[in-house]
């Protein structure tokens, strides 16, 4: 395992699959004690198995971003396990096709509570740890292109969820500013990525053999790069795309 985290304990969400199971694997390799999270319990302790077996400090704890108990208890987990929070990556989220003209009120709900108030409810408590503690941890939201324009006529609400965690990221910026908090925060806007997010977004994922797409891995690297920076420089929106994508 890499030095570049060691000692430092990371809270990841949606770590199941995709982007965060990614990013969990590459946290580890530097070095971090991990908590991770996701709805899928079979998937995450599979993954703090195989995490464990490298060397790695791992708990796996179930977490709907949807149920605030959930939320509260993945990073309790981390401050009764490893003494607190210094890394916490926002990666849960999802995307339905949903239009305002006729989608169902649950698919805006569905979307409202996982990207946006679970995002906010993780970030608030792993911020009162960080502040207790006063330690200059970092929060990451992994955003989405979409954070920056809307991409297609079936994406407007989950663009706009995706623009309000923008809008948080620098809201929450300027707060810490505000209070001269030491803790940083970064929104991370991948373009397309092989992970299942297009199945569950239309049911399908042609866009991923459209052009050779990003991978999760290239997204997790990213995030490690960013809170691996000296503690004067703040990284606070980074877009990512694969080299073939137009918008």
């Amino acid at each position: 395992m890499g030095p570049e985290l060691a000692g430092r304990v990371a809270v990841v969400t949606g770590a199941s699959s995709g982007i965060g199971m990614a990013t969990a694997r590459v946290l580890a390799h530097a070095g971090a004690r991990l908590v991770i999270g996701a709805r899928r319990l079979e998937r995450l302790e599979a993954l703090a198995t195989a995490l464990r077996a490298g060397g790695a400090e791992v708990i796996a704890r179930r977490c709907d971003m949807r149920v605030e108990a959930d939320v509260v208890a993945l990073v309790g987990a981390a401050v009764e396990a490893f003494g607190g929070v210094d890394v916490l990556v926002n990666n849960a989220g999802l995307g339905r096709a949903a239009p305002l003209a006729s989608a169902s009120t649950e698919l805006w709900r569905e979307m409202l509570e996982v990207n946006v108030l679970g995002l906010c409810i993780a970030t608030r408590e792993a911020l009162r740890d960080m502040e207790r503690r006063g330690v200059a941890g970092h929060v990451v939201h992994v955003a989405s292109m979409a954070a920056h324009r809307v991409p297609g006529p079936m994406a407007g609400f989950y663009a706009a969820t995706k623009f309000a965690v923008r809008a948080l990221t620098e809201g929450l910026r300027q707060e810490l500013r505000a209070r001269q908090s030491p803790v940083r925060v970064t929104a991370v806007s991948p373009g397309h990525v092989e992970t299942e997010f297009a199945r569950v977004f239309s049911g399908d994922d042609a866009v991923y053999r459209s052009m050779k797409v990003l991978e999760a891995d290239d997204i997790a690297r990213a995030i490690l790069w960013v809170v691996c920076q000296p503690p004067h420089v703040e990284i606070n929106d980074l877009l990512l795309r694969p080299t073939g994508q137009r918008l």
